[in-house]
């Protein structure tokens, strides 16, 4: 159970509703334990009293009816404080395992907030999905069930035991002769349990990430005609996960009914013992009674020690797999919390990047700088760095040599929300929630009003396309867009990323799925609401680029060339080739 110890710091947190949930399980089972020693003094002095001669008495119910009903009335009152206790203790630690495990969720939810493109990268989301549902499911049913009826059953035969041993220890020592055997076999089947579940939990993991993918990528499936094949293979894993689903309840399927088996043994080796006892006249038929009571009360307990071995099982595997969520430490770490305005100075000094995880190099050697409210364009042939410059500015990664600074300062010095905070972007592969219009708009100004988004989403060319819709700005746009076009698409995430008034813009190749005429409407607005701005623009469309301060072209990770629109019209270079090769195709 070490990777049950990180659940320590919780029970900690609601120690007193822990302490008071032992103790109504204490009292419940303390009153049951009671309930048989009524039982068996009203056996007996039923026994007692109902002798040959006092069988002949037609008063026997009138004289002996009164003492008989008032057991009755002890044994139902002790009951029912059981029952009562019974609730309370359900109340807390229940009521306990639920809010540890909506801790549990909020705690793994930040921590994948935290962490860096690199973590994500190496982790495929239905894997990560499933860490946060099924497996803190898992450890919530350790929490709840698995640790009240541990108690329970921890209590339970305590008072069981004692109250035994005081009536007949030899009768007790026979009643429990199995039960070591039964620990053998819990100690045995829980480490199997364990190995299976751990391997049940990966496979669930393995199933959310197919279908997760599938549905993110249904277009492409259904294009390609492949909904078969993705089933087959869905179908493949789902039997691999049933064949070890079956493999564990085939463990438990054993188990229980051995465990059932070895409860029953004692019960017989109580009566026959007992029986003889009995006629040796060291203990009363109200004693063999009440141990026939004591034993039948903890066939369940013991009988549910396997369930609970399989619940810690389960719950171990599980957290395992949590656990090595939350030690993944971000690479990316805000070294200071200092909210400040930023001016918009960039500059790139001698910067090289290489991605850590395929060793690929993006950037060598790159340097510019760009002053507040200047725009710069950076052009260049595909896989050339150019969506590398644009991650390293916002810090999803860190520089492998060199320095970014914005004004002045070294990027791995500033505030990182605040530096994002400041940063209107636009990535190259829009991504919307399945939420309204609106709403997506006002993902960059929670407080903007419907006039402000109106402003924005007309600066983008889309406010025309809205009021087209059914609902205009209320309707819903389904999962990453899906119901609007690429190019629809492209100018909501640009509204987007304006109304949060940023003192720095970039656009990653962000009018690509535009048509030229709607492209230069656009770009009328964008040098309007860009004016004070810094602004960096990844695009492949050079024709459009004359009215910027500078023009970086990158090649195989180099700046190959870089200045003016004149300028590198003169040179003769890259820039010179494409711009020819679209004004001859336009």
């Amino acid at each position: 159970m070490k990777n049950l110890k990180y659940l320590n710091k919780y029970f900690w947190k609601y120690k007193w509703r822990l302490l008071l949930g032992t103790i109504f399980v204490g009292l419940s089972q303390f009153f049951m334990v009671l309930a048989p020693k009524e039982i068996s003094k009203a056996l007996d002095f039923i026994l007692e009293q109902t002798s040959d001669s006092a069988i002949q008495n037609q008063d026997f119910w009138s004289v002996h009816g009164q003492n008989i009903l008032r057991f009755s009335a002890i044994v139902i009152g002790l009951y029912l404080l059981m029952g009562i206790f019974m609730y309370c203790m359900r109340k807390t630690i229940i009521v306990m395992s639920r809010l540890i495990e909506y801790d549990i969720r909020k705690e793994i939810y930040i921590h994948y907030q935290r962490l860096d493109f690199v973590f994500y990268k190496r982790n495929r989301t239905g894997d990560l999905m499933a860490r946060l549902s099924e497996d803190v499911s898992k450890v919530r049913m350790y929490l709840g069930p698995g640790i009240m009826y541990g108690i329970r059953v921890a209590m339970l035969v305590i008072f069981v035991v004692t109250s035994m041993y005081q009536v007949s220890p030899k009768l007790t020592m026979y009643a429990l002769l199995p039960l070591p055997f039964l620990s053998l076999s819990i100690y045995y089947v829980s480490s199997i349990i364990n190995n299976r579940s751990d391997l049940i939990q990966q496979q669930v993991s393995k199933l959310n990430s197919i279908a997760q993918e599938v549905y993110s990528g249904i277009r492409i499936v259904k294009s390609y005609v492949k909904e078969k094949e993705f089933l087959d293979y869905f179908d493949e894993e789902s039997e691999n996960y049933k064949e070890k689903s079956l493999d564990l309840v085939r463990v438990n399927a054993l188990f229980f009914p051995l465990m059932i088996l070895l409860m029953n043994f004692s019960t017989l080796l109580t009566i026959y013992i007992g029986g003889k006892l009995y006629y040796q006249g060291e203990i009363s038929v109200g004693n063999l009674m009440e141990f026939i009571i004591y034993i039948g009360y903890l066939n369940w307990p013991i009988t549910s020690i396997g369930w609970i071995a399989s619940i810690i099982q389960q719950a171990e595997a599980s957290q395992n797999r949590i656990n090595q969520i939350l030690k993944v430490n971000p690479s990316i770490k805000n070294p200071i919390d200092n909210k400040i305005a930023l001016q918009g100075k960039i500059e790139f000094r001698n910067v090289s990047f290489t991605y850590p995880d395929t060793g690929i190099e993006a950037l060598r050697n790159v340097s510019f700088v760009l002053n507040p409210g200047e725009k710069m364009a950076i052009v260049g042939r595909t896989a050339a760095g150019k969506s590398t410059i644009a991650d390293l500015l916002l810090r999803f990664y860190d520089v492998s040599d060199g320095q970014i600074l914005v004004d002045d300062k070294d990027i791995r010095e500033l505030d990182l929300f605040n530096l994002r905070a400041n940063i209107g972007y636009v990535p190259q592969n829009v991504f919307l929630f399945s939420d309204t219009i609106s709403r997506n708009v006002k993902f960059g100004d929670e407080t903007a009003t419907s006039q402000k988004i109106r402003k924005y989403t007309d600066n983008a060319a889309l406010h025309d396309d809205i009021m087209q819709l059914p609902e205009s700005y209320d309707t819903m746009i389904g999962e990453r867009g899906v119901t609007l076009s690429g190019g629809q698409k492209q100018r909501l995430s640009i509204a987007r990323a304006l109304i949060k008034h940023p003192n720095m813009v970039i656009l990653d190749d962000s009018l690509s799925a535009l048509d030229a005429n709607t492209e230069h409407k656009i770009l009328g607005h964008l040098y309007t609401a860009m004016k004070d701005k810094t602004a960096l623009i990844i695009t492949h469309r050079v024709s459009s680029l004359m009215e910027y301060d500078k023009i970086i072209v990158l090649e195989n990770g180099l700046v190959a060339e870089t200045g003016t629109h004149d300028e590198l019209i003169g040179s003769g270079g890259y820039y010179s080739q494409i711009v020819k090769k679209q004004s001859i195709s336009g």
